[in-house]
């Protein structure tokens, strides 16, 4: 599990308003934290089904919302996934 201290710099980097969790950039960067600590449970964990499947619905989710980012402005998704080590 991600801490509060963690997000709140994350939200802080991506966003102008250290409060606005909500922000697409924002949950976007926060699934990417929670799916970067999840990966490195399932290497260890290889039988974590349940994990597994969590792991797959946030990077659904964080897919979704870069889409939305893109659509909305192609050039704050193309910083976004620049600042994130995201591939296309």
């Amino acid at each position: 599990m991600i801490s509060s201290d963690k997000k709140a710099t994350i939200v802080a980097e991506l966003t102008k308003d250290k409060k606005n969790t909500g922000s697409p950039e924002a949950q976007v960067g926060i699934l990417s934290a929670r799916i970067a600590e999840l990966t490195e449970h399932l290497k260890v964990n290889k039988k974590d089904f349940a994990a597994r499947r969590g792991l797959l619905q946030m990077v659904g989710k964080r897919k979704k919302l870069l889409k939305y980012i893109a659509e909305k402005d192609s050039k704050k998704y193309l910083a976004l996934i620049k600042k994130l080590n995201i591939r296309r």
